[in-house]
Protein backbone atom coordinates (compact mmCIF):
# COMPACT_ATOMS: atom_id res chain seq x y z
CA UNK A 1 0.00 0.00 0.00
CA UNK A 2 1.39 3.10 -0.69
CA UNK A 3 2.47 5.61 2.55
CA UNK A 4 -0.46 8.07 3.57
CA UNK A 5 0.10 11.98 3.41
CA UNK A 6 0.62 14.30 5.67
CA UNK A 7 -2.34 16.58 5.63
CA UNK A 8 -0.63 19.40 7.10
CA UNK A 9 1.89 19.26 4.37
CA UNK A 10 -0.93 20.29 2.19
CA UNK A 11 -1.57 24.05 1.42
CA UNK A 12 -4.88 25.58 0.96
CA UNK A 13 -4.74 25.76 -3.03
CA UNK A 14 -3.69 21.80 -2.53
CA UNK A 15 -6.78 20.97 -0.64
CA UNK A 16 -9.02 22.51 -3.42
CA UNK A 17 -7.78 20.32 -6.02
CA UNK A 18 -7.91 17.15 -3.84
CA UNK A 19 -11.56 17.83 -2.58
CA UNK A 20 -12.31 18.95 -6.44
CA UNK A 21 -11.01 15.58 -8.01
CA UNK A 22 -13.01 13.43 -5.61
CA UNK A 23 -15.96 15.60 -6.29
CA UNK A 24 -16.85 17.13 -3.67
CA UNK A 25 -17.52 20.92 -2.46
CA UNK A 26 -14.33 23.39 -2.56
CA UNK A 27 -15.53 25.28 0.57
CA UNK A 28 -14.78 21.62 2.51
CA UNK A 29 -11.17 22.42 1.59
CA UNK A 30 -11.54 25.71 3.87
CA UNK A 31 -13.09 24.00 6.32
CA UNK A 32 -10.67 21.56 6.62
CA UNK A 33 -8.06 24.48 6.22
CA UNK A 34 -9.55 25.71 9.11
CA UNK A 35 -9.61 22.95 11.63
CA UNK A 36 -5.86 22.27 10.48
CA UNK A 37 -4.89 25.94 11.68
CA UNK A 38 -7.38 28.53 13.33
CA UNK A 39 -9.11 25.55 15.37
CA UNK A 40 -6.53 23.60 16.36
CA UNK A 41 -7.67 19.71 15.80
CA UNK A 42 -6.28 16.91 16.44
CA UNK A 43 -7.51 14.07 15.11
CA UNK A 44 -10.42 14.09 12.13
CA UNK A 45 -12.74 13.28 14.40
CA UNK A 46 -12.97 16.58 15.70
CA UNK A 47 -13.98 18.18 12.14
CA UNK A 48 -17.78 18.38 13.38
CA UNK A 49 -19.17 20.45 10.52
CA UNK A 50 -17.58 17.80 7.98
CA UNK A 51 -20.22 15.30 6.98
CA UNK A 52 -19.08 11.74 9.14
CA UNK A 53 -18.25 9.60 5.25
CA UNK A 54 -15.57 12.49 4.83
CA UNK A 55 -14.03 12.02 8.03
CA UNK A 56 -13.75 8.62 7.45
CA UNK A 57 -12.37 9.40 3.74
CA UNK A 58 -9.79 11.57 5.07
CA UNK A 59 -8.18 9.14 8.00
CA UNK A 60 -8.22 6.42 5.55
CA UNK A 61 -6.47 8.58 2.75
CA UNK A 62 -4.42 10.99 5.29
CA UNK A 63 -1.64 10.90 8.12
CA UNK A 64 -2.39 13.41 11.05
CA UNK A 65 0.28 13.73 13.07
CA UNK A 66 -0.05 15.68 16.01
CA UNK A 67 1.47 15.98 19.81
CA UNK A 68 -0.36 15.62 22.58
CA UNK A 69 0.06 16.69 26.11
CA UNK A 70 1.59 13.76 28.31
CA UNK A 71 2.01 15.74 31.47
CA UNK A 72 1.71 18.85 32.92
CA UNK A 73 3.32 20.50 36.11
CA UNK A 74 2.74 23.54 37.50
CA UNK A 75 5.49 25.86 39.34
CA UNK A 76 4.91 27.84 42.87
CA UNK A 77 5.64 30.83 40.66
CA UNK A 78 3.01 30.22 38.28
CA UNK A 79 5.21 29.07 35.34
CA UNK A 80 3.62 25.58 33.71
CA UNK A 81 5.46 23.15 31.99
CA UNK A 82 4.08 20.68 29.55
CA UNK A 83 5.46 17.26 28.14
CA UNK A 84 4.46 16.41 24.91
CA UNK A 85 4.34 13.39 23.48
CA UNK A 86 5.03 12.88 19.25
CA UNK A 87 3.10 10.51 17.25
CA UNK A 88 6.39 8.47 17.42
CA UNK A 89 6.45 8.41 21.15
CA UNK A 90 9.05 10.86 21.41
CA UNK A 91 8.96 13.23 24.49
CA UNK A 92 9.58 16.93 24.19
CA UNK A 93 9.08 19.67 26.69
CA UNK A 94 7.58 23.17 26.56
CA UNK A 95 6.91 25.91 28.50
CA UNK A 96 4.16 28.66 29.58
CA UNK A 97 5.91 31.96 31.46
CA UNK A 98 3.17 34.34 32.94
CA UNK A 99 4.53 37.64 34.04
CA UNK A 100 2.93 41.04 34.70
CA UNK A 101 2.90 42.30 31.27
CA UNK A 102 3.72 38.91 28.90
CA UNK A 103 2.59 35.28 28.87
CA UNK A 104 5.52 33.97 26.53
CA UNK A 105 5.82 29.67 25.43
CA UNK A 106 8.84 28.58 25.37
CA UNK A 107 9.40 25.92 22.91
CA UNK A 108 11.22 23.18 21.26
CA UNK A 109 12.76 22.48 18.39
CA UNK A 110 14.58 18.93 18.70
CA UNK A 111 14.34 15.84 20.48
CA UNK A 112 17.35 16.19 22.58
CA UNK A 113 20.03 18.17 21.24
CA UNK A 114 23.98 17.66 19.64
CA UNK A 115 25.31 20.45 20.71
CA UNK A 116 26.63 19.31 24.48
CA UNK A 117 27.03 22.55 26.30
CA UNK A 118 28.25 21.85 29.72
CA UNK A 119 25.75 23.90 32.17
CA UNK A 120 22.64 22.32 30.01
CA UNK A 121 20.53 19.65 30.95
CA UNK A 122 19.32 19.26 27.60
CA UNK A 123 22.83 18.76 26.62
CA UNK A 124 23.30 15.87 27.90
CA UNK A 125 20.70 14.10 25.86
CA UNK A 126 21.08 12.65 22.67
CA UNK A 127 19.55 13.86 19.39
CA UNK A 128 17.04 11.83 18.40
CA UNK A 129 15.72 13.92 15.31
CA UNK A 130 14.19 16.85 14.07
CA UNK A 131 10.39 18.07 15.27
CA UNK A 132 8.72 18.82 11.81
CA UNK A 133 7.09 22.17 11.54
CA UNK A 134 3.32 20.89 12.63
CA UNK A 135 5.09 19.58 15.99
CA UNK A 136 6.54 23.10 16.49
CA UNK A 137 3.37 24.71 15.69
CA UNK A 138 0.95 22.27 17.64
CA UNK A 139 3.39 23.28 20.67
CA UNK A 140 2.48 26.97 20.39
CA UNK A 141 -0.98 26.19 19.83
CA UNK A 142 -0.82 23.99 23.33
CA UNK A 143 0.41 26.50 25.41
CA UNK A 144 -1.69 28.83 23.97
CA UNK A 145 -4.48 26.92 24.86
CA UNK A 146 -3.00 25.87 28.52
CA UNK A 147 -2.96 30.34 28.95
CA UNK A 148 -6.09 30.69 27.90
CA UNK A 149 -7.86 27.62 30.74
CA UNK A 150 -5.50 28.81 33.32
CA UNK A 151 -4.91 32.97 32.53
CA UNK A 152 -7.87 33.50 30.23
CA UNK A 153 -5.17 35.12 28.46
CA UNK A 154 -3.95 34.04 25.15
CA UNK A 155 0.15 34.18 24.30
CA UNK A 156 1.98 37.46 23.70
CA UNK A 157 5.50 36.05 22.88
CA UNK A 158 6.77 32.96 21.49
CA UNK A 159 10.98 31.90 22.55
CA UNK A 160 12.49 29.26 20.46
CA UNK A 161 14.88 28.62 23.85
CA UNK A 162 13.59 24.95 25.34
CA UNK A 163 14.91 21.65 23.73
CA UNK A 164 17.76 21.56 20.57
CA UNK A 165 19.07 24.04 18.36
CA UNK A 166 16.56 26.05 16.46
CA UNK A 167 18.94 26.83 13.49
CA UNK A 168 20.25 23.02 13.09
CA UNK A 169 16.41 22.69 12.42
CA UNK A 170 16.31 25.43 9.96
CA UNK A 171 13.46 24.32 7.43
CA UNK A 172 10.82 23.36 10.10
CA UNK A 173 11.57 26.48 12.38
CA UNK A 174 10.86 28.78 9.53
CA UNK A 175 7.77 27.24 8.19
CA UNK A 176 6.51 26.47 11.23
CA UNK A 177 7.08 30.27 11.81
CA UNK A 178 5.51 31.29 8.57
CA UNK A 179 2.35 29.24 10.26
CA UNK A 180 2.03 31.26 13.53
CA UNK A 181 2.53 34.46 11.48
CA UNK A 182 0.29 33.40 8.83
CA UNK A 183 -3.31 35.55 8.61
CA UNK A 184 -4.94 31.90 8.06
CA UNK A 185 -3.62 30.17 11.41
CA UNK A 186 -1.93 32.18 14.42
CA UNK A 187 -1.87 35.35 13.19
CA UNK A 188 1.00 36.23 15.94
CA UNK A 189 3.62 39.41 15.19
CA UNK A 190 6.96 38.02 14.19
CA UNK A 191 7.96 40.83 16.42
CA UNK A 192 7.17 39.04 19.30
CA UNK A 193 8.99 35.45 18.50
CA UNK A 194 12.76 35.12 19.29
CA UNK A 195 14.71 32.31 17.66
CA UNK A 196 17.90 31.83 20.32
CA UNK A 197 21.12 30.20 18.83
CA UNK A 198 24.22 28.85 20.32
CA UNK A 199 25.41 29.78 17.27
CA UNK A 200 25.72 28.70 14.30
CA UNK A 201 26.93 31.25 12.05
CA UNK A 202 26.28 30.10 8.39
CA UNK A 203 23.06 29.87 9.86
CA UNK A 204 22.54 32.99 11.37
CA UNK A 205 23.84 34.56 7.85
CA UNK A 206 21.07 32.52 6.34
CA UNK A 207 18.40 34.39 8.40
CA UNK A 208 19.96 37.26 7.13
CA UNK A 209 19.45 36.73 3.39
CA UNK A 210 16.02 35.40 4.09
CA UNK A 211 14.94 38.42 5.06
CA UNK A 212 13.67 36.98 8.00
CA UNK A 213 10.85 38.95 10.37
CA UNK A 214 11.38 37.43 14.03
CA UNK A 215 14.07 38.61 16.34
CA UNK A 216 17.30 36.70 17.29
CA UNK A 217 19.08 35.96 20.56
CA UNK A 218 22.97 34.62 20.71
CA UNK A 219 23.30 32.12 23.43
CA UNK A 220 27.43 34.11 24.46
CA UNK A 221 27.72 32.51 28.01
CA UNK A 222 31.09 33.46 27.51
CA UNK A 223 33.12 37.07 26.33
CA UNK A 224 36.04 34.99 24.57
CA UNK A 225 36.77 32.12 22.31
CA UNK A 226 39.22 29.99 25.18
CA UNK A 227 36.35 30.38 27.72
CA UNK A 228 33.38 29.60 25.37
CA UNK A 229 35.50 26.64 24.15
CA UNK A 230 35.32 25.08 27.55
CA UNK A 231 31.61 25.44 28.10
CA UNK A 232 30.31 25.10 24.53
CA UNK A 233 31.60 22.49 21.81
CA UNK A 234 29.97 24.50 19.00
CA UNK A 235 32.62 27.60 19.54
CA UNK A 236 35.25 25.17 18.30
CA UNK A 237 34.02 25.96 14.81
CA UNK A 238 31.56 28.85 15.07
CA UNK A 239 33.91 31.47 17.11
CA UNK A 240 33.03 35.11 18.28
CA UNK A 241 34.41 36.71 15.59
CA UNK A 242 32.39 34.93 12.96
CA UNK A 243 29.56 35.15 15.05
CA UNK A 244 29.93 38.97 15.54
CA UNK A 245 30.40 39.02 11.61
CA UNK A 246 27.27 36.79 11.14
CA UNK A 247 25.21 38.95 13.45
CA UNK A 248 26.30 42.16 11.86
CA UNK A 249 25.06 40.68 8.55
CA UNK A 250 21.93 39.39 10.06
CA UNK A 251 21.23 43.29 11.14
CA UNK A 252 22.14 44.61 8.04
CA UNK A 253 19.68 42.54 6.01
CA UNK A 254 16.85 42.89 8.67
CA UNK A 255 16.95 45.36 11.11
CA UNK A 256 15.71 42.58 13.42
CA UNK A 257 16.73 42.67 17.64
CA UNK A 258 19.27 41.32 18.43
CA UNK A 259 19.89 39.72 21.95
CA UNK A 260 22.83 38.76 24.11
CA UNK A 261 21.84 35.64 26.44
CA UNK A 262 24.96 35.63 29.14
CA UNK A 263 24.29 32.55 32.00
CA UNK A 264 26.48 33.55 34.85
CA UNK A 265 28.54 30.58 36.18
CA UNK A 266 30.11 30.76 39.12
CA UNK A 267 34.08 31.06 39.22
CA UNK A 268 33.79 30.86 35.43
CA UNK A 269 32.97 33.41 33.49
CA UNK A 270 31.81 35.91 36.17
CA UNK A 271 34.88 38.11 36.83
CA UNK A 272 34.80 41.76 36.31
CA UNK A 273 37.76 40.82 33.92
CA UNK A 274 35.09 38.58 31.96
CA UNK A 275 32.19 41.56 31.87
CA UNK A 276 35.55 43.83 30.43
CA UNK A 277 35.65 41.61 27.54
CA UNK A 278 31.99 41.33 26.87
CA UNK A 279 32.04 45.17 27.02
CA UNK A 280 34.36 44.86 23.98
CA UNK A 281 31.95 42.04 22.12
CA UNK A 282 28.78 43.82 22.54
CA UNK A 283 30.25 46.89 21.24
CA UNK A 284 30.90 44.96 18.09
CA UNK A 285 27.50 44.06 17.72
CA UNK A 286 24.46 45.93 16.85
CA UNK A 287 22.74 44.50 19.87
CA UNK A 288 19.68 46.08 21.96
CA UNK A 289 20.06 44.24 25.32
CA UNK A 290 22.35 41.60 27.38
CA UNK A 291 20.06 39.44 29.05
CA UNK A 292 22.44 38.09 32.15
CA UNK A 293 20.86 35.21 33.34
CA UNK A 294 20.50 33.19 36.76
CA UNK A 295 22.22 29.49 36.53
CA UNK A 296 19.14 26.99 37.38
CA UNK A 297 21.39 24.25 39.00
CA UNK A 298 21.40 20.78 36.85
CA UNK A 299 21.95 17.34 38.71
CA UNK A 300 25.30 15.54 37.65
CA UNK A 301 26.54 19.42 36.41
CA UNK A 302 28.94 20.80 38.83
CA UNK A 303 28.64 24.13 37.73
CA UNK A 304 26.76 26.71 39.99
CA UNK A 305 25.60 30.23 40.02
CA UNK A 306 27.24 33.49 40.83
CA UNK A 307 26.00 34.99 44.21
CA UNK A 308 24.54 37.73 44.17
CA UNK A 309 27.16 40.07 44.90
CA UNK A 310 28.96 38.94 42.22
CA UNK A 311 26.59 39.52 39.85
CA UNK A 312 25.81 42.85 41.03
CA UNK A 313 29.49 43.47 40.56
CA UNK A 314 29.16 42.01 37.27
CA UNK A 315 26.00 44.10 35.88
CA UNK A 316 27.11 47.32 37.01
CA UNK A 317 30.12 47.37 35.48
CA UNK A 318 28.19 46.63 32.09
CA UNK A 319 26.00 49.20 32.96
CA UNK A 320 28.87 51.48 33.87
CA UNK A 321 29.93 51.12 30.56
CA UNK A 322 26.41 52.06 28.62
CA UNK A 323 25.55 48.15 28.29
CA UNK A 324 21.86 47.31 27.92
CA UNK A 325 21.25 45.28 30.41
CA UNK A 326 18.76 43.24 31.96
CA UNK A 327 19.07 40.18 35.01
CA UNK A 328 17.11 37.98 33.99
CA UNK A 329 15.35 36.01 37.42
CA UNK A 330 14.92 31.94 37.22
CA UNK A 331 11.06 31.12 36.66
CA UNK A 332 9.80 27.45 37.25
CA UNK A 333 13.36 25.95 38.94
CA UNK A 334 11.16 23.95 41.65
CA UNK A 335 9.31 21.96 38.47
CA UNK A 336 12.98 21.86 36.14
CA UNK A 337 11.35 24.49 33.87
CA UNK A 338 14.31 27.18 33.86
CA UNK A 339 16.23 28.11 30.84
CA UNK A 340 18.89 24.87 30.77
CA UNK A 341 16.96 22.51 32.74
CA UNK A 342 14.63 20.94 29.61
CA UNK A 343 15.77 16.83 30.02
CA UNK A 344 12.18 15.05 29.88
CA UNK A 345 12.08 14.46 33.74
CA UNK A 346 8.54 15.34 33.74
Amino acid sequence: MPQKKNIREFNLPDLKAYFEAIGDKRFRAIQTYEWLWKKNARSFEEMSNLPLELRKKLAEEFNFPSLRVDAEQQSNDGTLKSRFKTFDGHSIEGVLIPTEKRFTACVSSQVGCSLSCKFCATGMMERMRNLSFEEIYDQVALLNENALRTYNTPLSNIVFMGMGEPLLNYKNVLQAIERITASDAMAMSPKRITVSTAGVAKMIRQLGDDGVRFNLALSLHAPTDEKRNRIMAINETNNIAALVEALNHFYQKTKNDITLEYVLLHGENDSLEDAKELVKVYRKIPTHLVNVIEYNPVAGIAFTKSGEDQTQVFTDYLVAHKVNVRVRRSRGKDIDAACGQLANKG
